[in-house]
């Protein structure tokens, strides 16, 4: 008796377990079911359209078009005339053997891509024939196209989802599209939609016999969001036109709210050449990392510069923050400034007042490296103790957004370097003072910036102590972005009454100082020239290169519309080529177009080329060093 009830009991709780397990598996768990690993199940995937891109003007910068890939599914794929397939897809057996067992090990049960991107008269022939062979069908897709040759660095491109992304993001499968740079990187979730999904049955020949389940499981595709940007095209077209034959960036802010206007690299290229089938080929040739023009290297976010003389404008609001100066300050020049009683220790100057006072807004306008010398020196030695002190300036300067990412809204960038007193500590032992590195006085030294950071710090000198954080995107599907950290002022350690004087002497610059002769009629331009030095290594041989010609300006001076940063590497003095290229920008941007008056500084700039300069980076060959040639 007792037996039989454990035996009952153990029947009774064994069918209850497999109930269960049944209402699971059919009710609950259908619920989940993806229908997709059933081999009895036909899954049509239906791809929405990418979202639009669109300029700050409504100019459209990126739109789509019709592709066609061949899908294969490896457990679907029936034996068939491999010779005859080959050729309708124009491809040799060992291509076709390859393409097979990539898909088979990615998963058999799933589709994937065979071959990409069909020629349109390809597609159409294939597809009568294509009922032939079992496991493969045609997939329509959405690629890019570009109808303006601008801003390829700021848009990015979209590519293939590799095999490690697809097994670990449910969302996407090998060979599907994504953004790999740029805005289609950064904004991906909002640009890409949500795919629907059709499932159909199929009977055991392979041939669909209607709706799984009455379609209960289909999904309908959703298309991408479209984005506007805070860009201006006609400008960045402009900027890169004035660029040709050089090497650089230039990135232009609005101050009043952080949007980048333009950001440019040079040498660039054109988006469209990373769109279709010709992408491996082309992308081969532009990331080759033997090609010194490094045209998918963005120098407007990563390339690190010392920063020249605009760098001086710092240490003046430090100085004044730290009451180390006035505006009424004198220092003496006597051909530049001795820091040191040993031969060599001598950093000249060519501002060209010998021997007379020379106060800050002079020493701003003239580019006196002997006043900032005496400032910065000031400045680090406030309190007889260097290390202090120079984290003190340190601090100030980051607040700026110099020495870190800034937090702009695109996936390249480089930090820079401001150093701090620990820098120093280490390097030098705790034994040293402002002038071990008094270079960081006149923007040398370690001091590290990218051309966007020092576009900030002119939006921050241009708002009198604040900044918005640097963004490219405006709006999602026509409503404005409302991202905080984009929206929200970030103030620097500068109090406002110091910024007065320096946009004065700023001012200066264009009306009797460096920049004057690049004055535009009718424009109040603040700016600061500056080059910095530049050193190479060729075959082993540390060379002395052209300087980099740099300048930062802002205007109007009263209620700034526009702040700009320009690094033309190998350009010389920066009054040579930074200056007129900044001017011509400015005046484009605020008056639409160049005036006759500027004509002839604008045909000047855009018959420039640098390309001799940087021909001298080019390794020789071992021929070539012993000719001597």
């Amino acid at each position: 008796m007792h037996k039989s009830f454990l035996l009952y009991s153990l029947i009774t709780i064994l069918g209850v377990i497999f109930i269960g397990r049944l209402f699971q598996l059919q009710v609950i768990g259908s619920e989940s079911y993806d229908p997709i690993h059933n081999s009895a199940v036909k899954t049509v995937f239906d791809y929405p359209e990418r979202g639009y891109i669109y300029d700050r003007n409504g100019t459209l910068l990126v739109a789509n078009q019709l592709s066609y890939d061949v899908m294969i599914q490896p457990n679907q794929v029936k034996p068939l005339d491999t010779l005859e397939f080959c050729k309708l897809l124009k491809i040799d057996k060992e291509d076709f053997i390859k393409r097979y067992q990539k898909a088979d090990n990615y998963a058999p049960y799933l589709p994937s891509v065979f071959l990409k991107q069909l020629a349109k008269e390809d597609f159409a022939f294939l597809q009568e024939k294509l009922h032939k062979y079992h496991g493969f069908f045609i997939q329509k897709r959405i690629i890019r196209k570009y109808p303006i040759n601008a801003a390829a660095n700021v848009l990015g491109y979209i590519g293939e989802v590799n095999e490690q992304l697809a097994k670990t993001n449910t969302y996407y499968q090998a060979g599907e599209l994504i953004g790999k740079d740029g805005i289609e990187k950064q904004y991906e979730d909002f640009l890409r939609g949500s795919k629907g999904k059709k499932y159909f049955k199929r009977n055991n020949l392979n041939k669909v016999t209607g709706s799984f389940k009455n379609g209960e499981k289909d999904t309908l595709a959703e298309n991408g969001k479209d984005l506007t940007l805070t860009l201006d095209i006609q400008l960045q077209q402009y900027a890169q036109k004035l660029m040709t034959g050089k090497r650089g960036g230039i990135v232009a802010i609005e101050p009043s709210s952080g949007e980048i206007l333009a950001l440019v690299t040079a040498p660039t290229y054109d988006p469209n050449m990373l769109v279709g089938r010709k992408r491996s080929r082309n992308s081969a040739v532009l990331m080759d990392p033997d090609n010194l023009e490094k045209p998918t290297y963005d120098r407007g976010l990563k390339a690190s510069y010392p920063p020249g003389s605009p760098f001086k404008m710092m240490n003046a609001l430090i100085g004044l923050q730290e009451g180390v100066i006035t505006e009424e300050t004198p220092f003496y020049c006597y051909n530049g400034y001795k820091y040191g009683n040993r031969k060599g220790e001598f950093m000249g100057c060519h501002c060209g007042i010998f021997g007379r006072p020379i106060k800050l807004k002079t020493a701003i306008a003239k580019s006196c490296n002997s006043y900032f010398s005496n400032t910065y020196k000031r400045i680090v030695e406030k309190d007889n103790k260097p290390s202090e002190g120079l984290d003190n300036w340190a601090h100030h300067v980051k607040s700026f957004g110099l020495g870190d990412y800034l937090g702009y809204d695109l996936p390249q960038g480089s930090p820079g370097l401001i150093p701090t007193g620990k820098y120093y500590d280490d390097m030098y032992r705790y034994s040293w003072n402002a002038s071990t590195n008094i270079s960081n006085a006149i923007g040398q030294g370690e001091v590290q910036t990218t051309p966007i950071q020092l576009a900030n710090f002119t939006a921050a000198i241009a708002n009198k102590g604040f900044f918005y954080t640097p963004h490219i995107l405006k709006e999602v599907d026509d409503k404005p972005i409302d991202f905080p950290n984009y929206t929200e002022k970030k103030r620097t350690t500068i109090d406002q009454e110091h910024f007065e004087p320096v946009i004065e002497a700023m001012y200066e610059v264009y009306k009797t100082g460096t920049g004057r002769w690049n004055q535009v009629k009718g424009i109040e331009i603040c700016g600061k020239t500056g080059t910095s030095e530049n050193y190479a290594v060729v075959n082993g041989e540390r060379i002395k290169l052209e300087d980099h010609s740099i300048l930062v300006a802002f205007a109007p001076k009263d209620n700034p519309k526009i702040a700009i940063a320009i690094f033309v590497e190998n350009g010389g003095y920066g009054s040579m080529v930074a200056a007129p290229i900044t001017s011509l920008m400015i005046e484009k941007y605020l008056n639409g177009e160049i005036s006759k008056a500027t004509k002839h500084r604008e045909t000047k700039m855009l018959n420039i080329s640098l390309q001799s300069q940087y021909d001298k980076l080019i390794p020789k060959t071992e021929e070539e060093i012993a000719s001597g040639t």
